[in-house]
């Protein structure tokens, strides 16, 4: 990884935070201290991508709604869930939720270096995936609206002459969007551009799939909201 290898440490508890911050130091990563998590959580989109520890006893905000934000937010980053409760059911809620380990109170040193080293693993293919939905989102921000439109019906298994129809336009139109589309894109092919589209989080759904008629509205809403993010992607880009 080319980054400096980090790792947040979230909760209240004094004690238990500078034990986990000493020993973050002593395997040899840097640790960033977090008091409260709502502190975390109000400047998470500004931070590197890093590991985070998170005491699940001791927080204003409790540790299982701070993992449900990360997941709304869609921020991939391992999670390691610390606790001095030895309840099952509180590791499974953690694990349903993302964290990539469960770690109980009292933590050695050498317990935490075993549960970080699969987690930097973790993180360096979070980051990776991270730059790949950029590099794809920025690809597909290029397109106008109707560009969008197109290419999610071609990628559909729409037929020109049914997308003209769709869309109240020529055949002739409908070639010249392909073009503009493949150009934009810069791929060959409709299967590289079906490549790319779910790396940037839009949803096709394949018209001979006969379930897909009843998520319809859903792949609608989805592709809405990331539309919504192209758009704001493109104005920076533009600015």
């Amino acid at each position: 990884m080319s980054h400096q290898r980090m790792v947040y440490v979230v909760g209240r508890n004094v004690d238990v935070r500078r034990m986990l911050t000493q020993h973050v130091g002593a395997v040899g990563a840097e640790a960033w201290p977090f008091a409260s998590g709502a502190e975390f959580l109000d400047i998470l989109e500004h931070l590197t991508p890093a590991c985070v520890l998170l005491d699940m006893d001791d927080s204003d905000i409790p540790g299982l709604e701070i993992l449900g934000e990360m997941v709304a937010r869609d921020i991939a980053w391992p999670v390691i869930a610390i606790s001095g409760r030895d309840e099952l059911q509180l590791a499974i809620e953690v694990m349903k939720l993302g964290a990539i380990d469960f770690l109980r109170l009292p933590l050695s040193r050498e317990m935490l270096a075993l549960a970080l080293a699969p987690a930097w693993k973790a993180l360096e293919r979070a980051v990776e995936a991270g730059e790949s939905r950029r590099a794809a989102q920025e690809r597909l921000s290029r397109l106008t609206a109707r560009e969008m439109d197109v290419l999610l019906a071609l990628l559909g298994g729409r037929f020109n002459k049914a997308i003209a129809h769709d869309f109240g336009i020529s055949v002739r139109t409908v070639e010249m969007h392909r073009a503009h589309i493949m150009a934009k894109l810069e791929v060959k092919s409709l299967a590289e551009a079906a490549l790319l589209a779910p790396q940037a989080g839009l949803h096709v759904a394949s018209p001979t799939d006969a379930a897909s008629r009843d998520r319809t509205a859903a792949t609608a809403y989805a592709n809405a909201d990331c539309r919504t993010q192209l758009s704001a992607l493109a104005r920076r880009l533009s600015s």
